[in-house]
Formats: structure tokens, sequence, C-alpha cells
């Protein structure tokens, strides 16, 4: 095997190549998988067959970390939560319940309630991004906006909006790296770059633009006019990444149509959160296990939703088992993305793409303009690699250590890293959140790639021009 300080620019084929294939032939599982076979024929000193062997062995490796194996379940689980509340009727009575009382009854007003509920539910990205999928997707459906503007408004709220807030588990998690710096006060250091991290603050913002001005450019103007006007919910050879055993699930004939019945599991998993975190951390929730925590979670609120309608009488035990099953079974092809995701996350440590990348930005520049090429560098490393908290944990202990010398301000130094981090985890098919909001709008993922990358350009360029303003102002 090659050692790992000669790989150089092989390190960035295998992400390079996954990406390429996956937005020209719309076949990501395939793409995924040719991207982890490269990475381990590179470590194989070119010989292929040892290279297929290897691939094949890390997909299944992946299984061996137990946060790996939680969030696969977890995501899996989720697609039963969804089955359960459209079979007993919650969903059909959530959706009466705000079109009476006249809080969702156009499209402006939908989309706000998805935006609410990604800007509320901030305790971890993926259950932020499945609660607002999960609830929102029924009543875009009947108001004829599209998947791929629900899969946008559903992603560019979740991990822009957890990477500002210390309490949860991305701020643990960035808390526990700047304490590794030696930051001698880690919290207050994230709080000062709260203000600063442009990029999640902008995004956010040009989703409730988005929202309240039917702001559609490019490939989402075309998916808006497909369901407007071709009354086509997805186009013609999409691939959703639920199957239809999910998304097209009826309520049981003669249930009553009630709307707790959607709400209470739903609440269930969002309140089981920060006690699954306060519990793993053993009283600091900054500290709890952000796995164990939405596996914990989601069976909680399937357990509640279980004996709820048993109580009810809704459903048999029977009954249960088998949407539990169909709602399972529903989600096999998101875990199949996720693991090759992890998989081609794995073989990119090996091969140190995140250190090369940087390396490459090393080249001497003004001061002023670090704080920029961070937010440009830490875009790559997530975008190659599909990881914000990969980069978090790759650009961090790069770029703290060039605070003093360089004399930068050290909340805009930290919020380029984590704002770069969110950019390059927005444009990248290969990154799990961008799969899981398109698993929760059940929107064909290239599909949501393409039409959030512009949105994500714009927010990306005015936080570039900020950042090259504050570099030399904050000095």
């Amino acid at each position: 095997m090659l050692e790992s300080s000669s790989f150089g620019i092989l390190s960035i084929l295998p992400p390079l190549l996954a990406i390429f294939l996956a937005i020209r032939s719309k076949q990501v599982f395939i793409s995924l998988f040719a991207g982890v076979w490269l990475g381990y024929i590179i470590l194989a000193n070119g010989d292929p067959l040892r290279g297929l062997a290897d691939a094949l062995e890390a997909c299944i490796k992946v299984f061996a970390d137990a946060g790996n194996t939680k969030v696969i379940l977890f995501s899996c689980m989720v697609g039963a939560l969804i089955t359960f509340t459209q079979y007993s009727g919650g969903m059909a009575g959530f959706i009466h319940w705000v079109t009476r009382k006249g809080w969702v009854n156009n499209r402006r007003k939908a989309g706000l309630l998805a935006w609410i509920i990604g800007i509320v539910v901030f305790v971890e990205s993926s259950i932020c991004v499945l609660v607002a999928g999960a609830v929102s997707r029924p009543l875009f459906d009947k108001l004829k906006i599209s998947r791929e503007r629900l899969a946008y408004v559903c992603d560019s709220t979740s991990a822009p909006k957890c990477v500002l807030i210390p309490l949860n588990a991305w701020g643990a998690f960035v808390i526990g790296l700047l304490i590794k710096q030696g930051i001698e006060n880690p919290v207050a250091a994230f709080l000062a770059s709260i203000p600063l991290n442009f990029y999640a603050v902008v995004a956010i913002l040009i989703v409730l633009l988005v929202i309240l001005f039917d702001f559609d450019i490019g490939p989402m103007r075309r998916a808006e006019y497909r369901v407007r006007h071709e009354g086509k919910l997805l186009p013609d050879g999409a691939t959703p990444l639920v199957s239809t055993e999910v998304t097209s699930v009826q309520a049981k004939p003669g249930v009553p149509r009630r709307a707790i019945n959607m709400l209470l599991p739903i609440g269930t998993m969002v309140v089981m959160m920060p006690v699954g975190l306060f519990i793993t951390g053993q009283g600091n929730i900054l500290q709890g296990s952000g796995a164990t925590a939405v596996f914990w979670a989601v069976i909680a609120a399937l357990l509640l939703a279980a004996v709820s309608y048993r109580i009810q009488g809704l459903l048999s035990l029977n009954e249960i088992m088998t949407q539990f099953m169909n709602g399972v079974g529903g989600l096999i092809p998101l875990a199949a993305l996720m693991m090759l995701a992890f998989a081609i996350g794995d073989v990119c440590k090996l091969l140190q793409t995140g250190p090369y990348v940087a390396s490459l930005a090393k080249a001497a520049v003004h001061p002023g303009l670090v704080p920029a090429l961070i937010f440009l560098v830490s875009g790559a490393i997530a975008f190659a690699t599909g990881t914000s908290w990969g980069t978090f944990a790759i650009m961090i202990p790069i770029a703290v250590p060039m605070i003093d010398p360089l004399g930068l301000h050290q909340g805009l130094v930290i919020a380029a890293v984590l704002g770069g981090g969110v950019f390059g985890d927005h444009c990248s098919p290969v990154s799990d959140t961008t799969i899981i909001s398109s698993m929760a709008s059940a929107c064909d993922h290239i599909d949501h790639v393409r039409t959030q990358l512009p949105y994500a350009l714009i927010a990306a360029a005015f936080t570039l021009a900020g950042y090259i303003f504050f570099g030399f102002f904050l000095m």
C-alpha cells in the first residue's frame, strides 16, 4: 500500500468521480460505489481486484461503527413513523386541522410552516429535516409545491440553524474541537462566531425570501412550473429516495382523523432528543451522543405511537407490525445510500483527502484574506467528503493556530470554518444531510442537489464578500 503522504492529487479523485458520475448519470448508488472502489484501488497500488474486495469490505465495516449503525437504523425507523402517522389517520387529521383553521391554505403559508418547523426544531439536523418533511410534504403536494422546494427548505434550515446553536449536538462537537485547541473559553469563542457565520444566516434568510416572494431561479423555476402547470410532483425518470410503500399509505378506512395521532409521536421524537443527550452526557447535554439520542428518540416515538393506537382501538398488533415493516422496508434505499456515503467518507479519511485540500491553500496570502480562504477551503473539503463535521475536525486544528500569529479575529475564523463546512455540505450529492433532505421530501436526490445549488452559491457569494471585508476590518 502507498504511504499516505504520497497520495497527493490522487486523494481527491474518488470523491470527484462520485460527484461527477452522480450529477451526470443520476445513478447515485453506482456513482458512490465507483468512488469507494477507486479509493481502494489507489490504496491497493492500482490493483482493481484487490480494490474491489477492499471496497466491499469497507461497506460492511461501516456498521462496525455504532454511531453509523444507529444513524442508519434511525433513518429507516423514521419510515415506520411516517407510515404509522398516515395509516392511523394522524397525517390526514393534521392536514384537515391546519387547513380548517385557515393556518395553511396557500403556498406561502405552507412554505412558512416548513421554515418555522426547521427553525424551531433545533436539537439535531436530521430530526429537523425529517419532522419538517413529514409534516409539510402532504401539504406541499396538495397545494402543488414541488418536492424539490420542500427538500431545499428542509436542507437549508437544518444545518445552517444547528451550527448557530451551542446547546445541541453540533455545538457540543464544535466546542469539543475548540477545547482540544487549547482555547481558554471555548463556549465564548463559539458564541462570538455566531453573528459572523454569514453563510448560515444568509442561507436561512434566502429560504425565507424564496417562500415569501416565490423567488425561483434555474432548475427550481422549472420544477415549480412542472408541478403547477403539468401536475407532476416528480419529473419523468425521477427516483425518489422513499418508496411508494411509505409515501402512498392511505389512512385505514373507518379510523377517525385526529391530528394528535401525528403530533404526539413526532413531538415525542423531538422532546426525547435533548433528553437522550442529557442522559448520554451524564447530565451534560453538550457531552451527549447525538447518534444514540436520535436512535432513542425514534424508538420512543414508535413505542408511544403503537401503544396509543392500540389504546384507541385504531390498529391491531398485526397492523402495527405490518406498517412498521412497510415503513422500514420503504427506506432501505436510504440505508444503502447512507452506507455508501459513510464508506466514501472513510476512504477519504484513509487517503487524507481533507488535509491535502487544506495544504493546497497554504500559499502565502495577505492575513486579511485568510478568513475568506478558510471559508473556501472548508467548502471544498465538505463538498469532496460530504461531511460538515469531518470538515470541522480537519479545519479547526488548521485554522485556530493561525489566529494569534496573523492577528486574526477569533470569532471570524471559527465562523469561516463552520460556514464553509455547511456550504460545501449543501452543494455535495454525497452529503448525508442532503441525502436525508431528499428522503424527507420524497424527492429525487440529484434533482434536490441541482435545485438547491444556485441558492447555496448566492449565499456563498454574499458570505465571501463579507469575509473579505471583515477580514481587513476586524484585524
